[in-house]
């Protein structure tokens, strides 16, 4: 039987709904055999996570998710088998969530002045210790009564381009791919379903280590695609369901969106000679 693999998932450490243990008896139920919870700015969860994997005859690969900006265009970065405890990525990682923090309270404020009361201390009581993003003010809206459901929030007021959007603050992506790799990580793009060729391209002259080509929004053609770049550059490929579970009701995609072990082994390898 081949081994299943599960590269991109959150838990409550940022914006999934699960705790680890959780989500790690999902992935059991699902038959996932190997997975990388990648938080978004935050590594909390990833000790817990190996442990209670060993519990469950789960692999658990270090992984993290990272926003990043080229061109205007919003790029998420993926991190994997990178060493939690580096202190250049831990003091990154602390800045970017307290930048967190701050857009939150920028969102909450335009939203105020949209007539839509809300206080930070709202979202802090959902959030709790987790790294604070828009699915939780989404969380605390329907809480309040302000909108019917957690996508209304996202389409008519926070969503991208909304009234009461706001950017997060960003490193560069050649920042970011060296701060992964000088915490001895590899660096993945995201589900690139929407970015140009000419800004892949970009990125992976900028230090890019592979594309994340299985995802739940990148369609036939565009697996085709991707995994096509990745041979002609000479990258390596990964794949996930990118999956939150709660408000978003995603259940149905764990287990579907998986990759073969080799993508892990090619990794591991890579690693290696990174590091030799």
């Amino acid at each position: 039987m081949s081994v299943r693999v599960d590269l991109h998932m959150h838990s409550k450490y940022s914006d999934g709904q699960h705790t680890p243990e959780e989500l790690i008896s999902k992935v059991k139920d699902a038959g996932i055999d190997v997975i990388s919870i990648t938080d978004h700015d935050t590594v909390d969860g990833i000790s817990e996570a190996i442990e209670i994997g060993k519990k469950f005859n789960i692999e658990v690969i270090p992984g993290l998710e990272i926003s990043s900006d080229i061109k205007d265009r919003e790029v998420h970065i993926l991190a994997y088998f990178f060493d939690p405890a580096n202190k250049e990525l831990e003091e990154y990682l602390k800045f970017f969530r307290a930048e967190r923090i701050k857009r939150a309270i920028r969102i909450i404020e335009k939203l105020n002045t949209l007539g839509l009361y809300l206080t930070i201390e709202d979202v802090m009581s959902i959030a709790k210790n987790s790294a604070v993003g828009r699915p939780h003010i989404a969380k605390a809206m329907v809480l309040k009564g302000l909108v019917s459901n957690y996508f209304e929030a996202f389409s008519k007021y926070i969503g991208n381009n909304c009234p009461a959007y706001e950017r997060k603050v960003h490193v560069s992506p050649r920042s970011a791919f060296k701060i992964i790799s000088d915490a001895g990580g590899l660096s993945f793009i995201a589900h690139p379903g929407s970015l140009p060729d000419v800004i892949m391209v970009e990125l992976i002259e900028a230090g890019l280590d592979g594309i994340e080509v299985v995802h739940p929004s990148h369609l036939p053609h565009q697996i085709k695609h991707y995994r096509g770049i990745v041979n002609e550059y000479f990258l390596l490929e990964s794949g996930g369901s990118d999956f939150h579970g709660g408000d978003r009701n995603d259940y149905d995609i764990l287990g579907k969106y998986c990759v073969p072990y080799s993508r892990v082994e090619a990794m591991r390898k890579q690693i290696i000679r990174n590091s030799a």
